[in-house]
């Protein structure tokens, strides 16, 4: 979130000042209690103004949503000083919701209430929702503080473990979420609460040597920070009082005595925080934390009482829902999360007030004379006269742009229209009268006759909505094909085949200690791998049992074999269609306008990671002569929509046309709003071709295609009909690839010989996973999760109607929606009779693919405008659409489903941020087949953010990836695994193509050397086989150099055993570059082999190595064991007899 908490300077600062002459806002100043009307786009600089003139602080803003305190504190931020402004966010959870707010949410109030009481830190302004403002305050707000941590100041690393287990944060090997920690040695990695970027701090005796922030994808150090402040990640710190008070509950609640217990024992849980109302001992809200000095300001009182009332209706309704199910007496009242509404919007306040509404309501309401422009799409000229006639009035006129660039494009136009903008080089240039342009970010821009002062936006030139990037999406990339492995999992060795991992060991011999990976084969031999040997291995998937293998490799072998010229017919098919793609000569796209920066900078959030880097594959795709063909795999919400928009603008700016297939009218309905708002204020014509459509305004989609008029088109499979023709197709988006059949796909192939392809889904068919991982087409793959976007809490088991009515009350308590999906179309009336019934509270509607599509339509429509609260449907609303209300998601039969349709389902819900809920139910007492079992196994286990990709990969094990390539494949990828399979097709389609392909090489290094990572070193069994895989695919010596930086970086200097390994990988890094096969000890030599020398190596072998033997018939050096750097003594000599540029 971007408050002025974290941003630089305030490009409107001056404005604030001469917003203080306004003279309706000095008539209220010396009133304790007044009423001013002020027009909504007003309120920002009359709000930073009066902070400036009341001489009180803080001021305490308060407004009727979450939504709009975090819209408001941003607008100030572009009036005020950095710093100035703290936004006081609501917890995201319901009442008695045994489920933890967002670790952010809870570290920004505990952040704010503590700089609300520590002097030099006091914001000048608060904001909060009515829901914040009404909440109680957990017990020791007041006392708790943050950890302070300095470079160059002493630091005692076991007490901040230890204060950070009591602020809430968990103990991980690896840091990758805000709240986590994690201790090697000296080193201590941090995520605080607050922050987008988790800190390292490396002590050195008790001093902070070195203090970063880090990058949470490949857990390198980033840049240098003097300090940091790390604030609780928990809102509820359970001391010495709050065990206490806990303790006393057993007795006087005894229903809930197992909480009370855990948190009289000091337990940290989630859901903790839903005891809060029963150990508070005083009711103190956020104006018991400002004190006497404050200033409140309310904004649109009414509907803050409104909405107050509505809160504490829904908590009484929702304890005595929940009175039942916890066998509590249902008479005597529930503790309060909230306080009640009279106590903050009274009258008689403590401290002055001030009512903000938007039209006066009594005589002595002041009144502020403003007003907004409205969007100028089409004609700047009445905005550039009525500019020159404020300037003429010696007015100030600015105008805020987004970007640098947004800002030279604004001054040419209207230079075009008369009117000169000067650019503001400091927000002191304001203060002269004149029209001037600057870059900042505002929701809306005004005009106050009263002071000479406007504001113009560029979302009032364009029409279109302001940018507002909030936090930083960060995930953890994938860096080793062993991310799921476990003992007891497959995997397949490139020699000796399937095998079962039984974990990493530690063996000794000859008193060398050395990390082994363990891996089991048929008959119970045993294979111990050389961690210097972990590119041999992949982890196996293709089915749920495979045979284990022989060990020694011949049983392997033949099954290769067998595979391998099963696989040439395969490669024949795929070379052919990767030779046309290739041969056929696409459109080269010109590289980005302008206007191209100016339409993404206008994206309302932050792009993630994998995003950017799709995005740049996409346009370097595009702007090649060979017709782009892209699989864009990314989870239900993660960004893959953004993609094609930026793309689509690019191929139109061309002069090309895009069409956008979509699999129902839905989803083409809502793609077609999507696009047509992010291309608003630009020329271009955006329409959808549905069967919503009338014959005649079809006719018209159809012509305006064909002649050119229509720039972008999003259609069903409508759009592959014969009578729709194009004038000069440039790019096809297929969206939820996996919905369209056979048919479909042989009429998009005749579409597409020369277009750009861009192919998007969640869970893609396997034939389609098939070809994106064997190359023929390229993919990207979206694994981070949005900014705010929380895991979907998922349920699976036997039916239950008491939890499934529960879960829709629970729904309707937060003001939600429910998605309830009942996949039969003959009884679904029936089902919504019954729940009217249940749950007569609930407006229900029904919806189905069989329903008039006029009539679908106006369901799905009055649903999205919240005229009904649950959705009794088909898996109609499986593909792609967007309903930011429906959090809670009920599937009847499950086990009907398959696996991607069901991922597909849970995406639904969960999209604005707020905790989510799915149940996915079967019958309670049918017998589940093998497979349907599986498959909700699957589908519970893989609920964290990002499981799309995870979720088909399982799904070819379940079905036996029989649809792959044909029925007859699915046994070649049982008997080898998907992966090795993968890379065997691939082996003979470059065979094919004439490209060299080479058998992994067994590279042996057995010398006397205690070479491995240290337990205390390097801390977890995941964590050292991912540095030992990250190690072994390592080639060069400046890759080894790369490790070893990143290792001193993340577990500080390297202990003699790990620099050994190190040393090691050296030796391996020669072995690759000069083609040896091994280096081992032979009796008191040391062996190296295959080599080949030339008569001036030999000379030079007898003089850098006495005693060393050349063995020209075995292709053998043996080299004498001397001193204690053997390893240190061969790199040297391999160094000086193969010089880097020499070619042995």
């Amino acid at each position: 979130m971007s408050t002025a908490d974290d941003r630089g300077t305030a490009p409107l600062s001056a404005l604030a000042s001469l917003a203080r002459d306004e003279s309706a806002l000095r008539d209220v100043l010396g009133r304790r209690h007044a009423v001013l009307a002020v027009p909504e786009v007003a309120r920002p600089v009359m709000i930073a103004a009066l902070s400036g003139a009341t001489g009180r602080s803080p001021l305490v803003v308060a407004v009727p949503t979450g939504t709009a305190a975090r819209d408001l504190a941003d607008d100030l931020a572009a009036f005020l000083p950095e710093g100035s402004v703290g936004h006081f966010p609501a917890w995201e959870t319901l009442p008695f919701e045994r489920v933890s707010p967002a670790v952010r949410t809870m570290g920004e109030r505990t952040r704010l209430l503590w700089r609300l009481r520590t002097p030099g830190e006091e914001p000048r302004i608060v904001v909060a929702g009515v829901r914040a403002l009404l909440q109680k305050l957990a017990p020791g707000w007041d006392t708790i503080a943050p950890v302070e941590v300095r470079r160059g100041a002493a630091l005692d690393l076991d007490i901040v473990c230890e204060t950070l287990v009591s602020f809430g944060y968990r103990r991980e090997n690896v840091v990758e979420h805000r709240g986590e920690f994690a201790r090697r040695g000296s080193i201590l990695d941090i995520f605080p609460s607050t922050d987008d970027e988790p800190v390292r701090i490396d002590t050195w005796g008790d001093d902070v040597e070195r203090l970063t922030r880090f990058d949470v994808t490949g857990q390198r150090s980033s840049e240098d920070v003097d300090s940091v402040r790390v604030f609780p990640a928990r809102e509820l710190v359970v001391d010495g009082r709050v065990r206490g008070r806990a303790a006393g509950l057993v007795a006087s609640e005894p229903w809930g005595r197992e909480q009370w217990e855990r948190l009289a024992e000091g337990q940290i849980f989630d859901g903790m925080e839903s005891w809060l109302p029963w150990l508070t001992e005083r009711d103190e809200v956020l104006t018991d934390a400002v004190g006497s000095d404050a200033f409140v300001v309310l904004a649109d009182p009414r509907r803050m009482l409104d909405r107050a009332r509505e809160l504490i209706a829904d908590e009484d309704d929702l304890a005595r829902a929940l009175a039942s199910s916890w066998a509590r007496d249902e008479t005597v009242e529930f503790p309060r999360l909230h306080v009640a509404p009279e106590r903050l919007l009274a009258a008689d306040l403590p401290v002055p007030t001030l009512h903000l509404v938007s039209a006066p309501d009594s005589p002595d309401a002041g009144l502020v004379q403003a007003s907004g422009w409205g969007p100028v799409v089409h004609d700047p000229g009445p905005v550039a006269a009525r500019i020159n006639d404020l300037v003429a009035a010696k007015g100030r006129v600015a105008v805020l742009a987004s970007t640098e660039e947004s800002a030279r494009r604004i001054t040419d136009m209207f230079s075009s229209f008369g009117v000169s903008l000067r650019r503001a080089t400091g927000p002191d240039d304001l203060l002269g009268a004149g029209a001037w342009v600057t870059v900042g970010r505002l929701t809306a821009g005004f005009t106050m006759p009263g002071t000479g002062i406007s504001v113009i936006t560029e979302s009032d030139l364009s029409g279109r909505r302001t940018s507002r990037r909030r936090g930083q999406s960060r995930s953890r990339a994938s860096v080793t094909v062993f991310e799921d492995l476990k003992p007891g999992g497959y995997v397949v060795h490139a020699h000796h085949g399937v095998g079962r991992y039984e974990g990493m060991v530690k063996r000794t011999l000859s008193g060398v200690e050395r990390d082994y990976l363990l891996i089991e084969y048929k008959a119970g031999d045993r294979l111990y791998v050389p961690t210097d040997q972990l590119g041999m291995l992949r982890q196996y998937v293709g089915g749920e049992a495979p045979v284990l293998n022989r060990m020694g490799g011949a049983d392997f072998a033949r099954t290769k074999s067998r595979v391998r010229s099963a696989v040439r017919q395969v490669a024949q098919e795929l070379v052919l269609l990767y030779q046309k793609r290739v041969n056929a000569r696409g459109h080269a796209f010109p590289p980005d306008t302008p206007w191209q920066g100016e339409m993404e900078q206008a994206f309302p959030f932050q792009e993630t990671p994998d995003q950017e880097k799709a995005i740049e594959a996409v346009k370097n795709d595009m702007e090649s002569a060979v017709p782009m063909d892209r699989l864009v795999c990314g989870d239900v919400g993660f960004g893959k929509t953004e993609i094609a928009v930026r793309a689509a603008f690019k191929a139109i700016q061309a002069g090309k046309q895009v069409a956008v297939l979509v699999p129902t009218t839905l989803l083409a309905a809502q793609h077609g709003n999507t696009f047509a708002e992010r291309f608003a204020g630009y020329p271009i014509r955006v329409e959808v071709l549905s069967r919503f459509l009338s014959p005649g305004e079809a006719r018209k989609v159809i012509e305006g295609l064909a002649s050119g008029e229509v720039d972008c088109v999003i259609g069903t499979h409508r759009l592959l009909a014969e009578s729709v023709k194009f004038k000069d197709l440039g790019l096809l988006v297929v969206d939820e690839e996996q919905r369209f059949g056979v048919q479909h796909k042989e009429a998009i192939k005749r579409m597409r010989h020369d277009v750009d392809v861009i192919t998007m889904s969640a869970t893609p068919i396997p034939r389609t996973l098939e070809m994106s991982l064997v190359g023929i087409r390229d993919l990207s793959l979206l694994n981070t999760p949005p900014a705010d976007r929380q895991p979907i809490l998922t349920y699976v088991g036997g039916y239950s109607e008491p939890v499934a009515l529960e879960a829709i009350r629970r729904e309707l308590l937060r003001e939600g929606q429910v998605f309830w999906v009942h996949n039969r179309v003959q009884s679904i009336e029936d089902r919504a009779r019954e729940l009217r019934q249940l749950v007569p509270e609930a407006r229900i509607a029904v919806a189905h693919g069989q329903m008039d599509e006029t009539e679908l339509e106006q369901v799905v429509v009055d649903f999205w405008e919240r005229r009904f609260d649950v959705l009794v449907c088909t898996t109609i609303i499986e593909s792609g659409i967007d309903m930011p209300a429906v959090n809670t998601l009920v599937v009847e039969r499950a086990d009907l489903l398959g696996l991607g349709q069901m991922h597909q389902l849970r995406g639904r819900v969960g999209r604005g941020g707020q905790r989510a809920y799915a149940y996915l139910f079967h019958p309670p007492d049918a017998r589940l087949t093998e497979e349907a079992y599986e498959r909700l196994r699957t589908i519970g286990e893989a609920t964290e953010l990002g499981s799309g990709f995870k979720i088909a990969m399982r799904d070819l094990e379940i079905r036996g990836a029989g649809n792959l390539l044909g029925e007859a494949q699915s046994g070649h990828i049982a008997a080898v695994g998907y992966d090795l399979y993968c890379q065997m097709v691939t082996e003979a389609v470059a065979e094919m193509k004439g490209e060299r392909t080479e058998e992994p090489r067994e590279i042996r290094i057995d010398i006397p050397l205690d070479a491995h990572l240290p337990t205390d070193y390097v801390p977890g069994e995941e964590l050292r086989l991912e540095a030992y895989r990250r190690l072994a695919d390592v080639t060069t010596a400046e890759g080894v150099r790369d490790v070893e930086r990143e290792w001193r970086d993340r577990f500080g200097p390297l202990p003699p055993a790990a620099a050994a390994l190190l040393t090691v990988a050296l030796l391996r890094t020669e072995c690759v570059r000069c083609g040896f096969d091994e280096i081992v000890e032979s009796g008191r030599n040391i062996r190296i082999s295959p080599v080949e020398l030339r008569a001036s190596q030999a000379m030079a072998l007898r003089r850098l190595a006495p005693g060393s033997e050349w063995r020209e018939k075995q292709k053998q050096i043996l080299v004498p064991v001397r001193g204690h750097d053997t390893a240190g003594e061969l790199l040297r000599l391999i160094g000086e007899l193969w010089e880097r540029d020499d070619e042995n």
